[in-house]
């Protein structure tokens, strides 16, 4: 499995796709839609920023995986160390050039890994996007 699909599956996205495709393996009642604020493809949004404060809260080590994709990693119980960095940087397509540097690295990866997030389902604020 790829590293960034486990941090899918920490967050619990991969539940949410799982427990969407067995509802829409049974019969359902015909009623009227209504709108909602899940995302087009029907899965509900993750809070992530939620789960997070609450997996932080009960760490024993004071994480700042707001800005850090190690402390990020970590939080989630996930390989941080630098090969595995580098991985996932490969895996989500980084700029050769910033492979080179791991703190431009870093800082390419945690803003690409919250990107990925919020484009598979997840609600992240705007101020963590950019």
């Amino acid at each position: 499995m790829s590293l960034f699909n486990s941090i899918l599956e920490k967050l619990g996205f991969r539940s949410a796709a799982a427990a969407k495709k067995l509802d829409e393996n049974q019969p359902q009642p015909q009623t009227q839609p209504t709108p909602s604020a899940a995302p087009a493809s029907g899965i509900p949004a993750i809070d992530v920023v939620a789960k997070l404060e609450g997996l932080a809260a009960s760490h024993p080590e004071k994480l700042n995986w707001k800005t850090s994709i190690v402390d990020l990693l970590k939080l989630l119980g996930l390989d941080s160390s630098l090969n595995a960095r580098k991985d996932l940087a490969a895996e989500l397509g980084c700029p050769t050039q910033m492979m080179a540097d791991s703190a431009q690295m870093n800082m390419w990866l945690h803003k690409t890994v919250l990107q990925k997030l919020a484009q598979n389902g997840g609600n992240i604020p705007p101020e963590l996007l950019s």
